[in-house]
């Protein structure tokens, strides 16, 4: 295992087979991504309203999202990086709306699970760096995305 993941469940309706989904996608993705052993992030699994306060406070949002990333390794204006050898990496915090996993599972036409599994890489992702901002970016990120997802076996027909 090379991350340590801490899982908090806010809505208690996470199944055991889905929260260990989403740790094996982000552990395959972990080892894909050459992540340093023990480097450590949460995963919080939330409601729609409950992301919908965060998307408003955080990004001025007032509206649900799927997944929310909160990257450490971002550095702020007037930020030290404080580094050692014995500290682990802290990857940062994703955020999951169960309810919008649910609904886009819907929409697109595949299984809750992947949707979960595409949400939860698609924060981890987040947190190593990569983003969509512009088109270039986009293409990385998203071809980054079906490529593990492929790799892993969790494709848009599961």
């Amino acid at each position: 295992m090379i991350l340590i993941i801490d899982f908090i469940d806010e809505t208690e309706k996470i199944s055991m087979e889905a929260r260990s989904l989403v740790e094996g996608v982000l552990q395959f993705a972990a080892e894909f991504e050459q992540v340093e052993q023990g480097s450590e992030l949460s995963v919080t699994f939330v409601d729609n309203n409950r992301i919908r306060d965060i998307n408003k406070e955080y990004r001025g949002k007032d509206a649900p999202t799927d997944v929310i990333s909160f990257a450490m390794e971002e550095m702020g204006e007037d930020e030290v990086e404080i580094v050692g050898a014995d500290i682990p990496r802290m990857l940062g915090d994703i955020i999951i709306s169960l309810d919008k996993a649910r609904e886009q599972a819907g929409e697109y036409g595949h299984s809750f699970e992947r949707e979960l599994g595409f949400l939860a890489l698609h924060g981890l992702l987040h947190l190593l760096g990569y983003d969509h901002m512009n088109e270039a970016d986009e293409k990385v990120m998203f071809g980054k995305q079906k490529e593990i997802l492929d790799e892993y076996g969790l494709t848009r027909e599961a």
